[in-house]
């Protein structure tokens, strides 16, 4: 689904407005965007209850849009080959859960949980942007994020207005989309950085009670940078390894007898993990010490001490890589030479099991360490990575 790239900006929302046109032979009512997100540190934290910590992308899908008053839903995306590919009208009072394969789940999803919502006038919608699928860059949730908007606000309910679902409506309506429709076991976080995120912040986010705050985070003010690595390993969520390690969570909290993982304490985890069979401790470890880390950074951020950042990615990454075991040997690649080549610190983001790491680096430095990440990719005969410097970008939102 990612766009074509070169030296100009890559404008998804044009890109879209353009495609539909070609499709249909006529502008659309409207387009609508949604970036894909890092994650700065909070994995896996968020379905049980916990701490994230993401921001937007600049990179977006965007969704352009026209009503149809037959109930049908025609879905086309154009590809980073320029062409445009359509999947067959459907039907949107027929659909139901894992009846349908391959990237038409997602737009057919939101249509299918928007219909309980009294949403069910038919659309033609086609797809373009340049989040990386397949990166951990959340370019599904993207998607998702722009479809509702523009099933919505074709509907009457456009974003921000009064009578209109709030955006923590539309990412638990997202997550409905994930989890009951495509078959991936996701949590918040994703959707809600993708609709909730602004330009120059994080977004500190408690999944639990819902209440977030936009934490400044401006690393060009201290000479530094996040680099982004996109080890090329494609990941999914709906593949059997996530649905694992939130199994295994969730039988951890039942077998202690609370509600979630959220509720270990800190101080308290070496005697909770004493109370758990043996392949449940280092799940339960690195939950309960992810959502530290995410409180000491947020913490850190709030004194304006964002270069001391560095170990609790550092850190992160380990728990990742030898207590939840989802990184991946590219991944763990990634992280070691972007450090070895003077990077602050360094973890994959995202699901796991593929994906992508971030590094924060000093300006001056980001040179060096995309070529120690590619070269080590040479060494080991991997396709080279793709880097690239994120900013924190602004949320979803109508673009025309």
């Amino acid at each position: 689904m990612a766009g074509a790239e070169g030296s100009a900006p890559y404008k998804a929302h044009e890109a879209a407005a353009e495609a539909f046109r070609s499709v249909h032979d006529r502008s659309p009512a409207g387009v609508w965007s949604a970036p894909g997100r890092v994650n700065l540190i909070g994995e896996h934290t968020d379905y049980n209850d916990g701490f994230v910590l993401p921001f937007a992308l600049p990179h977006r899908l965007a969704a352009a849009a026209s009503p149809r008053d037959d109930g049908m839903l025609s879905v086309a995306t154009l590809g980073s080959d320029g062409r445009i590919q359509q999947a067959d009208p459907l039907r949107i009072t027929d659909l139901k859960p894992r009846s349908i394969d391959g990237w038409a789940a997602y737009p057919a999803g939101v249509a299918w949980v928007l219909r309980d919502q009294g949403i069910t006038g038919g659309a033609d919608v086609v797809l373009a942007g340049d989040v990386p699928t397949g990166a951990g860059l959340s370019s599904s949730h993207a998607l998702e994020c722009a479809v509702s908007l523009a099933l919505l606000g074709l509907a009457g309910h456009e974003l921000d207005q009064p009578e209109s679902p709030t955006r923590q409506e539309i990412a638990r309506w997202v997550q409905r989309v994930e989890n009951d429709f495509v078959g991936a076991p996701t949590g918040l976080l994703d959707q809600t950085a993708s609709l909730c995120c602004t330009k120059a912040n994080v977004l500190f986010l408690d999944v639990r009670s819902g209440e977030s705050e936009q934490v400044p985070f401006d690393t060009a003010a201290f000479g530094l940078r996040i680099l982004v690595i996109d080890s090329r390993t494609k990941h999914s969520h709906a593949d059997g390894g996530y649905g694992e390690r939130r199994r295994g969570t969730e039988r951890a909290a039942d077998l202690l007898g609370i509600k979630a993982l959220r509720d270990v304490p800190f101080d308290a985890l070496d005697a909770t993990l004493r109370r758990l069979p043996d392949e449940l401790v280092p799940l339960v470890r690195h939950v309960v010490t992810e959502n530290q880390r995410v409180l000491d950074v947020v913490e850190l951020l709030h004194a304006g001490r964002l270069p001391e950042i560095g170990p609790f990615l550092d850190a992160s990454h380990v728990s990742m890589r030898d207590d939840y075991r989802i990184s991946t040997p590219e991944l763990d690649t990634a992280v070691d030479s972007a450090r070895s080549a003077g990077a602050l610190g360094a973890r994959m983001t995202g699901g796991g099991f593929g994906g992508s790491a971030i590094a924060l680096v000093a300006a001056d430095d980001v040179p060096k360490v995309e070529a120690a990440v590619t070269a080590a990719y040479e060494r080991e005969g991997w396709r080279p990575p793709r880097t690239f410097v994120a900013v924190p970008s602004a949320g979803a939102g109508r673009d025309a």
